[in-house]
């Protein structure tokens, strides 16, 4: 049995008074998007300050992201369209924060190339998340294969966005989180392939 993370285990605690309200798995997906979304935004905007605010609202919105899943088990309300609706809204959230950094990093060292780099990175992260939900559909909903270490999983990475931006290392975090979507998104790949050559 898989331990629970340790944000997870968090959200399943503050999400509780949520239970039992007119507040849906869905609209708590929304939510996150949103936030998410005002993140990245304020992250392509090349200005310090807002960059700072941004990576606080972008890590906000990941964090949220764990509130939907949460409180559809405990409410119920768990769904096909959900899952697939969270997954791609995390999707989006992802693919922006890349085509984000991108434009905020035009005054950078790497100059426009760094745009060109973001608009690479995000429909690379479209494509993994579409391989992976059919990866998913194929293994009977199973994609928690994800390497966990004390409680944290691979993912929960994001969470380092908020100090790197703080601490003025947005730009290397950018260069080596391009190369590491593309990394990933080859790894996605040969999963995807291997899942339809092999029985």
């Amino acid at each position: 049995m898989k331990t629970p993370l340790w944000d997870q285990r968090l959200a399943s605690y503050l999400v509780r008074p949520l239970v039992g309200t007119p507040v849906t798995p869905n609209h708590v997906t929304t939510i996150s998007l949103l936030v998410s979304l005002g993140g990245a935004v304020l992250l392509a905007s090349g200005d310090a300050t807002l960059e700072n605010w941004g990576a606080g609202l972008f890590m906000s919105g990941r964090f949220l992201d764990h509130f939907d899943g949460e409180l559809a088990r405990q409410s119920g309300q768990t769904s096909r369209f959900g899952y697939v609706y969270d997954y791609v809204a995390g999707c989006l959230s992802y693919s922006a924060l890349f085509l984000a950094l991108g434009i905020g990093m035009r005054n950078g060292f790497i100059g426009d190339w760094s745009i060109l780099l973001g608009i690479l990175a995000a429909p690379v992260i479209l494509t993994t998340t579409l391989l992976a939900l059919r990866i998913s559909d194929d293994s009977d909903g199973d994609t928690e294969d994800y390497p966990v270490f004390g409680g944290f999983e691979l993912e929960d990475g994001i969470y380092l966005i908020g100090p790197i931006v703080w601490l003025g290392w947005i730009e290397p975090f950018f260069l080596f989180g391009s190369i590491g979507v593309m990394l990933f998104g080859a790894w996605t790949l040969t999963r995807f392939l291997r899942s339809r050559i092999l029985p």
